[in-house]
């Protein structure tokens, strides 16, 4: 159970998240309904990096001492770069509480989790992958998070947007079925005339041999 401290500070960040989300890069984060303790956050994955287009959903746990205290920082999502669902070795986990610093936040936290994500430098908890690897990642990330209940509970507006984007893939795989369809139909519509007009000129040009016989 949080000490009131820790459910104090942990309240007004969360209302402070509210009102100026994190944005650069897209961070998403909420406490658990039943549990404040415990947050769920999710990390868009930049244009510009081997990430782009992923959705990348883990947990932050913090001890009830917090902020004196580290939380300990979990990504479930595979990314090519932690291994999911581990504890993982940052200078702002429960791993180095020596170099810990109570004016950090959840912002802070998840930020710096994104700077060490965009690095190679080894850690525990990290992994090695090919930069194909992670874009292969980056494009499963949402069929991965949503056969997750606590991700579907926690950010239904990424749920919300993802059936749609599928839905209208579908649509558009359809129409593109159709107008492929469509033109070969066209198409053999238009070697069948042609057909038909060589065999007529070759018709006309056999009676016209025939004429001089």
């Amino acid at each position: 159970m949080a000490t009131p401290l820790c459910h104090r500070r942990l309240t007004r960040e969360y209302q402070a998240l509210l009102k100026s989300p994190i944005k650069s890069p897209s961070i998403l984060a909420v406490p658990n309904e039943s549990n404040i303790l415990e947050w769920h956050y999710v990390i868009e994955g930049g244009r510009e990096t081997p990430y782009a287009d992923g959705f990348y959903h883990g947990k932050l746990i913090f001890p009830k001492e917090y902020p004196l205290k580290p939380p300990s920082v979990i990504m479930l999502t595979p990314s090519g770069r932690f291994k999911p669902n581990r504890r993982l070795c940052l200078s702002m986990s429960d791993f180095h509480p020596e170099s810990w610093n109570p004016m950090w936040s959840v912002s802070t936290i998840l930020t710096g989790l994104y700077s060490f994500m965009l690095e190679t430098a080894p850690t525990l908890g990290s992994i090695e992958s090919t930069l194909s690897a992670k874009r292969k990642f980056a494009r499963q990330s949402m069929d991965f998070n949503i056969k997750d209940s606590e991700f579907c509970k926690n950010f239904p507006q990424l749920v919300s947007s993802y059936n749609e984007r599928k839905k209208n893939s579908f649509v558009s795989g359809i129409i593109e079925d159709e107008q492929t369809l469509t033109s070969a139909r066209e198409d053999d519509e238009v070697r069948g005339i042609i057909a038909a007009g060589a065999a007529v000129v070759a018709v006309l040009s056999l009676l016209f041999a025939l004429r001089f016989m």
